[in-house]
């Protein structure tokens, strides 16, 4: 399992790159949903806090719902997902990513877990 050690991970699967903002899910989380065949992207714009509903994906085993790891503004959202939603499988720290926020404080990211504790929470 690819758990990149420049990532912060919620305890959701979701991963925050601290150094520009971006959001997505893991490699882990997408290897149990299997095929993503839709992505629910958030508005730009939008105010969100960590823990709330931000996006969704469905997939051919479920759908579910994507948090916000962290509280912030959301500043952009990766369009290339609506024309090819399979980057979330493909490469899902890369170009998978689905949306950029601005974090409204360091003790939100401070929050998040680091690479070897994420990996000890799904057993890596």
């Amino acid at each position: 399992m690819n758990v990149p050690e420049d990532l912060r991970y919620a305890k959701s699967h979701e991963w925050f790159r601290p150094s520009d903002g971006a959001v997505g899910i893991t490699d882990h989380a997408q290897a149990e949903l299997s095929d993503v065949v839709y992505v629910e992207l958030p508005k730009v714009g939008r105010r969100v806090q960590a823990g709330e509903k931000a996006a969704a994906v469905e997939s051919v085993k479920a759908a579910s719902d994507i948090y916000a790891p962290v509280s912030g503004e959301i500043t952009e959202v990766n369009t290339a997902l609506t024309d090819n939603s399979a980057l979330v499988n493909t490469d899902p720290h890369g170009e998978g990513w689905m949306f950029k926020l601005r974090a409204d404080d360091q003790a939100g990211q401070d929050a998040l877990m680091d690479a070897a504790a994420y990996r000890a929470l799904i057993g890596g």
